[in-house]
């Protein structure tokens, strides 16, 4: 199955969501911060990122905006999975080049929704 990156400060919501994933199937890899997950990102080629938005250091905006500079990473796609709910937030996300935007609590329903829809798995 194809390898998820997890990028969130939270180590509750990585372990949530690394376990949700790895009970469908998927291989995840983790992040605890955004400059991690670009690293990450670059040296694993997942074949899907989830990002938080609110982390110390360089957010999860800025993150993925890192990710898709880099040419080899652009066609991944990235699932925003936040606490920021704003419209504004979710304009901002896919200004930055995510695909989808998802607030916390995560809906598990809707996140492996999103991502068999990018995945086609």
């Amino acid at each position: 199955m194809p390898k998820i990156l997890i990028v969130d400060d939270s180590e509750q919501d990585r372990l949530q969501l690394m376990h949700m994933l790895e009970k469908e199937g998927f291989t995840t890899i983790e992040a605890e911060s955004g400059e991690e997950g670009v690293e990450l990102a670059a040296k694993e080629k997942p074949k899907l990122i989830l990002m938080d938005v609110v982390m110390p250091g360089m957010n999860g905006f800025r993150a993925v905006r890192a990710i898709k500079k880099q040419e080899a990473l652009t066609h991944i796609p990235v699932i925003m999975v936040t606490t920021k709910g704003q419209d504004t937030d979710r304009i901002w996300a896919m200004r930055q080049g995510a695909q989808a935007f998802l607030t916390k609590p995560i809906n598990k329903k809707e996140l492996l929704g999103k991502i068999h829809e990018f995945l086609r798995v």
